[in-house]
């Protein structure tokens, strides 16, 4: 064999040598631009519904796995027991406002009588005035014969019964003053009374619970006659406005991964189809160990391998633009794929 044939036979292994060396490169290049997870699933905000009274259920207008409008009726406590109590406040603070409007019609005629009194008191003062001047004038008439001891007795006598008139009407001035009364006090009541027909009229209406945003009813095992406490959950409804898929991803990967990258989603109900994401935030924290997540706590994500040791993943969540209400559901597997942020920014 020729070396020139030895050559020839070379080639195509070079070429497929070369081939696979570049189609490496080509993954790990796209590996690292676009990481990607099938460890991930749906999940939407939930809240548990509660009644904030306690009651006996007379209306539940929804079924289980229902959808339903924001405002829309969920559940109706019986009202007429709220109602009552609201009846009984309002009663409560009419009777306050009456006893407030004829205490102030006394309170008019007392002032009234004090200011009569006054009046009285100042004629006193005068009358007073006069007899002590009287008096005053013809205490030196007498020894000098200009005018008769009678008479200064009886200016004596006058100006004694003016005094006694001043001091007995002073005496009544008092107790005209002391008679006059306020509303004070009732006006204080009339405030706490206001406080507890407010407190009844919101009991009232919390006998209506309604949901606070577009959702689905889930978990609901109960109908119309049961009696519901307060703060105990009686459904739980899910956010039907913003769906999310927590994409679980190697902390390798997450050097690429912050907020705001687009990703492209699928989910197994239809693998034929994908959606469109923006990731809203990277997971700060997993628990360790074997542990399990705790209600309000840290993200447990399980190792695969226990023997060797792996890199850690970290939970990433994606905001899908336009789901599918058919195909999402809480808790259901879906696959993620993390795109560069150029080309994002070339196709917008």
């Amino acid at each position: 064999m020729t070396p020139s044939r030895v050559a020839g036979k070379k080639w195509p292994l070079l070429a497929l040598v070369i081939a696979a060396i570049v189609a490496l490169i080509l993954v790990i290049w796209q590996l690292q631009t676009s990481p990607q997870t099938s460890d991930a699933s749906v999940y939407a905000d939930t809240i548990d519904v509660v009644p904030e009274v306690s009651g006996r259920i007379v209306e539940l207008p929804v079924q289980d796995n229902q959808r339903v409008k924001k405002g829309a009726l969920l559940m109706r406590i019986d009202p007429r027991p709220y109602q009552a109590m609201l009846d009984d406040a309002q009663s409560r603070l009419d009777a306050l406002d009456a006893q407030i409007m004829l205490t102030g019609r006394t309170i008019s005629a007392q002032q009234y009588n004090a200011r009569s009194v006054a009046a009285a008191v100042a004629r006193a003062e005068a009358l007073v005035k006069q007899t002590t001047s009287t008096r005053q004038r013809l205490e030196p008439l007498v020894p000098q014969g200009f005018a008769a001891q009678e008479e200064l007795d009886q200016a004596r006598t006058a100006e004694k019964a003016a005094r006694a008139e001043l001091a007995a009407t002073q005496l009544q001035a008092s107790q005209a003053a002391a008679a006059v009364t306020g509303t004070d006090a009732m006006v204080a009541q009339r405030a706490g009374a206001l406080a507890q027909v407010a407190l009844a009229k919101l009991h009232l209406e919390y006998t209506e619970v309604r949901a606070p945003f577009n959702g689905i009813v889930v978990g609901l095992k109960t109908t119309t006659g049961q009696y519901a406490s307060a703060l105990k959950p009686v459904f739980t409804l899910v956010d039907d406005d913003n769906w999310y898929v927590v994409a679980n991803f190697r902390e390798t990967d997450l050097d690429n991964i912050r907020p705001g990258v687009p990703a492209r989603l699928t989910v197994m109900t239809d693998h034929s189809r994908s959606f469109d994401g923006v990731v809203r935030s990277v997971g700060a924290g997993v628990l360790g160990g074997d542990g399990a997540s705790l209600p309000g706590g840290m993200p447990f994500i399980q190792k695969s391998i226990n023997w060797v040791h792996v890199s850690q993943r970290f939970p990433v969540k994606i905001a899908v633009s336009k789901p599918d209400p058919e195909l999402f559901r809480v808790g259901a597997s879906a696959s993620a794929v993390l795109l560069p942020e150029s080309g994002a920014k070339k196709g917008q």
